[in-house]
Formats: C-alpha cells, structure tokens, sequence
C-alpha cells in the first residue's frame, strides 16, 4: 500500500474574511472553547491571535518545506470561487499557484459548482486558463458520495477526482479516475465537531485504526487529506499529528505518491 497526501488551501489571508462571512467571530469562539477546556495551551491561543494580526491564515510555503525534507509530494487543491467559509479572490489563488509551480507541485481545483452542468464547466475552464495545465484534478469542497456529481466532473473533463470518503481502490469513471479518500486531518482531531475534541496521543489511535483497516480493506492507495493552514504551532496537535504521520508512514515502509504518480502506477498495470 502506499499513500497519496494531499492538502486543502481553504484560507489565504484573515482580511478576506472581513464582513463576508461569520468566519472570524466563529474562529474566536472556538479558540476560547478550546483555551477554557483544556484543549490548547495558553501558547497556542496566545499564536492564534498573532495569527490574526499577522493576516495569515496559510502555511503553504512552511508545508512545502517540509514535505521536500521528508520525501513526500505537495499535492495542493486550490480554489478558483469562492464558497462557504472559503473568501479569497482569484488573484490571490493566482499569487500561490505560480509559487507552487515554482516549487514543482501538483495542483488541482477545490470545487466549488458540482451540480450545474454549466457552472462545472465554467469553473474547469477558469482554473485550466490561470494554471495553463491541460489536464489536472479535482476535490469537491462540500463532500458528496452523489454519483451524479462523479459522473459530471468526468463529463467536464477532470484527469481525476478526490472528493468520495470510502475504503476503496481507485476506479474509472468513463476517462477519470476516482482516488476515494479515509483520512482528514479534522475527522481525526476534530471528530466530526467545529473544534478540538481529541488530544494527539488519541489522534494517533484514531489514524492507526483507519491505516490498518485500510490495510484489511487490501486498498492499493490510503488517501490523506491535510489542511496546510494547520502546518502550524497555532494548532500545535494538528501540527505534531501530521509531523507524526509522515514518520508513521516512513516507518512502516508505506511510499507516498502523488495522484499522477499513482495514475501512472495504475495505467501501467493495465497495458
């Protein structure tokens, strides 16, 4: 089995939040939940509101590092509309799309259409003239096991998609393959909740047991989706959780791939 890592640009900045959404007030709230229950230390709240002032709300840059020095490739879905909870313009998705292919990594589209034919289309059209890339992939940002939504990302066009959570392999749909996905950092940390319900030594139970079932499952492919703005001492459990992982990963001698080099993996096997 080995690994596909992939990573979620949800936010660039704290500004382009400012009087767009609720955001910002719910970020607050949540950090003092976390503070006043044991969740965080006084360090990490104190970090968060740095963050804030600072107006960086993305560790893009910090994540890239970090995944050269341990051999793992940035696969990064970045949006090119905005949608719930994700603000920043096009421009902005532009300024990081050029520093990831400067730093040669794989990007793909976070969708945000996924059931208007039209929209889907526009939305693929719009991220294939600001990447120059012909072919790319996509993840769906609001989850969707529709297997309508499937086969009209495949119609539009996309090499590969992301977006089905499923002890599966990767399939076909038509010309696109489908990477089902078992790990989100928030699934592990979170569980299921808007804020810290697991400390790290339970994360780490919580992710062994999904590896190993995937593992039962006899799945090829285990997907691990990431959040960089976590890459960060703010979330200093996230931040170990995934510094963690990629050790884990190493240690049991489980590669990691990004989504074409496990398309080519795949194809070749075909032919």
């Amino acid at each position: 089995m080995k690994a596909i890592i992939s990573h979620d640009i949800d936010h660039i900045t704290v500004s382009e939040h400012l009087f767009k959404d609720t955001l910002i007030p719910k970020y607050l709230v949540r950090m003092h939940l976390e503070l006043f229950s044991g969740r965080i230390s006084s360090r990490e709240y104190t970090l968060r509101w740095t963050d804030l002032f600072k107006n960086k709300w993305q560790n893009i840059d910090e994540l890239i590092t970090f995944n050269n020095v341990n051999g793992i490739p940035s696969s990064f879905f970045i949006a090119v509309n905005k949608g719930i909870g994700l603000s920043y313009s096009k421009l902005s998705a532009l300024t990081w799309i050029e520093q990831m292919k400067l730093r040669n990594c794989e990007i793909s589209l976070q969708g945000i259409c996924f059931e208007d034919l039209n929209l889907v289309h526009n939305e693929f059209n719009l991220f294939k003239s600001l990447t120059k890339k012909e072919q790319f992939g996509v993840r769906v940002r609001q989850f969707t096991n529709s297997e309508a939504t499937y086969n009209l990302l495949a119609q539009t066009g996309y090499k590969y998609d992301s977006s089905e959570k499923a002890f599966k392999n990767p399939y076909r749909i038509g010309k696109m393959w489908e990477f089902p996905f078992q790990i989100m950092d928030g699934w592990i940390i979170e569980g299921y909740k808007k804020w810290q319900t697991f400390n790290l030594l339970q994360a780490k139970e919580n992710t062994v047991k999904l590896i190993d079932k995937a593992f039962e499952s006899k799945l090829d492919y285990i997907g691990i989706d990431f959040h960089d703005r976590y890459f960060s001492h703010s979330f200093k459990t996230w931040l170990d959780w995934y510094m963690w992982l990629v050790e884990y990963l190493k240690t049991n001698k489980i590669d990691c791939v990004n989504f074409e080099g496990a398309i080519l993996e795949l194809e070749s096997k075909k032919s």
